[in-house]
Parts: C-alpha cells; sequence; structure tokens
C-alpha cells in the first residue's frame, strides 16, 4: 500500500502564492505517476496537474497553466504543487494522488489508485 499525505494548504488573497506538497511512504515504487486534483463546494473534482516520475512528463488544466508548477523530488518521494498568482476560484480542497501509469488521471471520470486526506485552499478577494 502507499500513504498520501499532504501540506502547505491555508488561507492567502488573491495575487498569493501556496506551496502544497505530498509525501509519499510505502510501496512507492508501484506508481509512476503522481498528481493533484481539486474539488470545489459543489462542483465536479478536477484534476489540476500531473507529473511522470519516470519520464518527467507534466500536465496542467488550461486554468492553472501559468500559474501552477509541479515538481518532485524523489529521493524525498515527495511531489509540490508551487501555485502562484492565486484566485478566488482555486478555492477548493486539493488532493495529491497516486497512480500506475499517467492515463489513469487523463478521463472524465480519472481512476488512480492512491488519494490523500486533502488539503483546503482558500483564496480571498
Amino acid at each position: 500500500q502507499v500513504q498520501l499525505v499532504e501540506s502547505g494548504g491555508g488561507l492567502v488573497q488573491a495575487g498569493g502564492s501556496l506551496r502544497l506538497s505530498c509525501a509519499a511512504s510505502g510501496r512507492t515504487f508501484s506508481f509512476s505517476a503522481i498528481g493533484w486534483f481539486r474539488q470545489a463546494p459543489g462542483k465536479e473534482r478536477e484534476v489540476v496537474a500531473v507529473l511522470n516520475r519516470i519520464s518527467g512528463y507534466t500536465y496542467y488544466a488550461n486554468s492553472v497553466k501559468g500559474r501552477f508548477t509541479i515538481s518532485g523530488d524523489n529521493a524525498k518521494d515527495t511531489v509540490y504543487l508551487q501555485m502562484n498568482n492565486l484566485k478566488p476560484e482555486d478555492t477548493a480542497v486539493y488532493y495529491c494522488a497516486a497512480a500506475r501509469s499517467t492515463a489513469q488521471f487523463m478521463s472524465i471520470n480519472p481512476q488512480v489508485d492512491y488519494w490523500g486526506q486533502g488539503t483546503q485552499v482558500t483564496v480571498s478577494s
């Protein structure tokens, strides 16, 4: 099994920045893709960024391109999401997730293998 623990959420003003962290433990060799979802109240969960730890491939939702950056530290089994120029519409619970392949993130109904517990990000106007 794999355990994912997120941290770094909080309350910021519009235009501010946050960096989320996701620390993985357990059988981390069992997945090659790791990324972030978010879910706002009353809205569907959406994928925001994905990293393939083998190839370095990255994916970003159009709504966050140019503002968010996903990166990983393989030595620490940790992935980061640097969020800049935050907007009120970025307010959501952010979930770290891991999968055996990047393709598992890429569908209308993504199917991943492991989930973190989520961390709240609130952006005030």
